[in-house]
């Protein structure tokens, strides 16, 4: 078993301040740590300047090329501006030669100066252009950044929107999900602007190569001594820091997940109820602990391996005034090319630093980057388009034959051969014990799983060949574990369909909803969210009704009503069902409930045990057949004799 930070932590720190005592009695939180968070530890191993060098193409085209999506415009307009910056930037450093040659002549010193004047005025004409057409580059490149995130924001949400439920069950891919949206979508902007960084620094580095190529080809050699040992300290301090994030990628989870018990409002009555703070704190500050001391080992590595290259480095200039000096004393060149040749080997040096710098970002934000590009590509290419045809206005029945579920990981099947039917306007039920099957059913038949073999069929439509976005549009469900969204009472019911006010009033009083919107201070335009000004917050019952009133507004021909009244009182319960009859008039129903006592006006029951259809009938039929919808009910009825 490979080692966790945890088992580093201790050996390499036996006499840290951690109660190990205590360790042992707090929660492991290994089985949210899987192996792809750690996706990239092969990847860090190879870093170096050639890996960089050879995947920085790519990368700039990556960002360019989202940078294009967003707006053509300002990513031309940067590109233009920063290489117009970097050709002033070599015009500034050659009219310096002239302004030196004309100090360094013989002569009085204020012909001098009037003859160093023309060559002064072009270098402080190059520098007032280049500082424009910088700084024009900097205003089009923080254009350009929100719009790249927006951009890679709208492609990802647009696909975890899309995608087919089951993925959801998939852990494999909530761990993929989680890095993309902790790093991978931050980094788009973050490429983008690296990308431009570096061709910035590239453009100014390359003009002070150009001019020490031009003033001697000697002195060319001496800018690359001179940087060559800041680009190794660069490379290997970032090097360092992204493995040691890798290794802390399960401390973090485990840190985020107990700050959210702490601090999340749907936890805080427990932690207080159940006096959990000083239990959390411990787990908290024994994660925060491991965290802090593997920081600041890294902080001591980094700061050792700075020393290292700036040590060189200076070395490395030391060689260069040398090499200089020796150039002089041969005349080989003149004093004024010499002070030129230092001022753009500083150029250099200051332009080197600054594109190493932006090619690390680029390097570790495209590895992110990376992540989220392949997530969507790879979910792009298996997003299945069930079907495209336009799914049946009505039906006369609804038919699942030989219908087979399993989900991702498990090997026994939750659907095994199970085969029903529904005619229209009837009220049919779903009933057995918990894991039996009833949900997973139901989400098959309101086109939210796909049956991975047998069919589901309106009538004579196929439903595997229909589009199931059209499909949902024909179905309402009123579901148990239903979304508390943060929008107004009247947004709650709509859900984004507009039908008119009348059609929310008439849902809300089939629902009872109406009841409790009558109590909310704004009416339908009351903010459910406390957590918001003026937002009020309802009890789970009154959440229950406007859940109802939901799947009432959406008037679809197939209702599936997934445990409704489990939040319900008694009496709340009995007028729901009452107005579901009512109301489910030239309507199908599908019931799933745990309360035998609602069903017993279903026209047929479906009985599932383990995935597999074991009874069916009217209630009638199936309390004589004393099978285990009979003992079911049964135990229920002494429950409240």
């Amino acid at each position: 078993m490979a080692a966790t930070p945890l088992d580093e932590h201790r050996d390499s720190h036996p006499d840290a301040d951690v109660d190990e005592g205590r360790i042992d009695d707090l929660p492991d939180f290994s089985d949210f740590a899987t192996h792809t968070w750690h996706a990239h530890d092969d990847k860090m191993s190879e870093v170096g300047f050639v890996t960089i060098a050879r995947r920085l193409p790519a990368l700039v085209g990556q960002a360019f090329r989202m940078a294009w999506e967003a707006n053509p415009r300002d990513t031309v307009a940067t590109i233009a501006l920063n290489l117009l910056g970097g050709v002033f930037t070599a015009f500034g450093l050659l009219a310096t030669t002239g302004v030196l040659e004309a100090l360094f002549a013989a002569g009085p010193t204020p012909e001098r100066v009037r003859a160093a004047l023309p060559s002064l005025l072009l270098v402080g004409a190059a520098a007032v252009a280049r500082s424009l057409f910088q700084a024009g580059a900097g205003w089009t490149q923080a254009r350009l950044e929100p719009q790249v995130l927006r951009i890679a924001e709208k492609r990802l949400y647009g696909l975890t929107s899309q995608v087919e439920l089951i993925r959801f069950d998939d852990s494999d891919f909530h761990d993929a999900l989680q890095r993309v949206r902790t790093r991978g979508l931050s980094s788009a902007d973050s490429v983008v602007g690296s990308a431009v960084d570096v061709l910035t620094a590239l453009l100014s580095l390359v003009a002070a190569a150009g001019v020490l190529g031009v003033l001697h080809p000697v002195l060319l050699p001496l800018l690359v001594v001179a940087v060559l040992p800041d680009a190794w300290a660069t490379v290997r301090g970032a090097k360092m820091q992204y493995a040691t994030m890798l290794s802390l990628l399960p401390t973090y989870r485990r840190k985020w997940i107990v700050s959210e018990l702490l601090a999340d409002r749907e936890t805080a009555a427990e932690v207080r109820s159940f006096t959990m703070r000083d239990f959390l704190l411990r787990v908290y500050d024994m994660v925060a602990r491991l965290e802090q001391n593997v920081m600041m080992r890294l902080a001591r590595r980094q700061t050792l391996t700075r020393l290292a290259g700036q040590s060189l480095g200076g070395v490395g200039t030391v060689l260069v005034y040398v090499a200089l000096g020796l150039l002089l004393a041969a005349g080989s060149v003149p004093l004024a090319i010499a002070g030129t040749a230092v001022l753009a080997i500083r150029s250099g040096q200051g332009s080197l630093s600054n594109l190493l710098y932006a090619v690390n970002r680029l390097y570790e934000s495209g590895l992110y980057f990376t992540d989220f590009i392949d997530f969507c590509a790879e979910n792009e290419a298996t997003t299945v388009v069930r079907g495209t045809g336009r799914p049946p206005d009505h039906f006369d029945r609804i038919t699942v034959e030989d219908v087979t579920f399993t989900y991702p990981g498990k090997d026994t099947p939750a659907l095994s051969g199970v085969s029903i039917h529904i005619d229209r306007g009837e009220v049919i039920a779903l009933v057995g014990e918990n894991g039996s099957g009833k949900t997973t059913l139901s989400k098959i038949l309101a086109g939210l799983y796909a049956p991975a073999g047998g069919q589901v069929r309106w009538d004579d439509t196929d439903l595997a060949g229909v589009d199931p976005h059209l499909l949902r549009g024909r179905i309402a469900v009123i579901a148990q574990d239903h979304t508390r969204w943060p929008l107004t009472a009247r947004h709650n019911i709509t859900m984004g369909l507009e039908k008119g006010e009348e059609a929310v009033r008439n849902a809300a009083g089939v629902a009872g909803a109406d009841e409790v919107i009558a109590e909310l201070p704004r009416g339908y335009q009351t903010l459910l969210d406390r957590r918001f000004t003026d937002g009020q917050e309802l009890s789970g019952g009154q959440w229950q009704r406007i859940a109802v009133a939901r799947g009432f507004y959406r008037d679809a021909p197939f209702l599936i009503c997934d445990e409704p009244t489990a939040a319900l009182d008694a009496r709340a319960e009995h007028a729901l069902f009452e107005r579901v009859r009512a109301h489910s008039d030239g309507r199908t129903v599908l019931l799933i409930t745990h309360r035998l006592a609602s069903v017993r006006h279903a026209d047929r029951i479906y009985v599932l045990d383990h995935g597999k259809v074991v009874e069916q009938g009217t209630h009638e039929e199936l309390i004589t057949s004393n099978g285990i919808y009979a003992d079911l009910y049964n135990l229920q009825a002494r429950a409240y004799s």
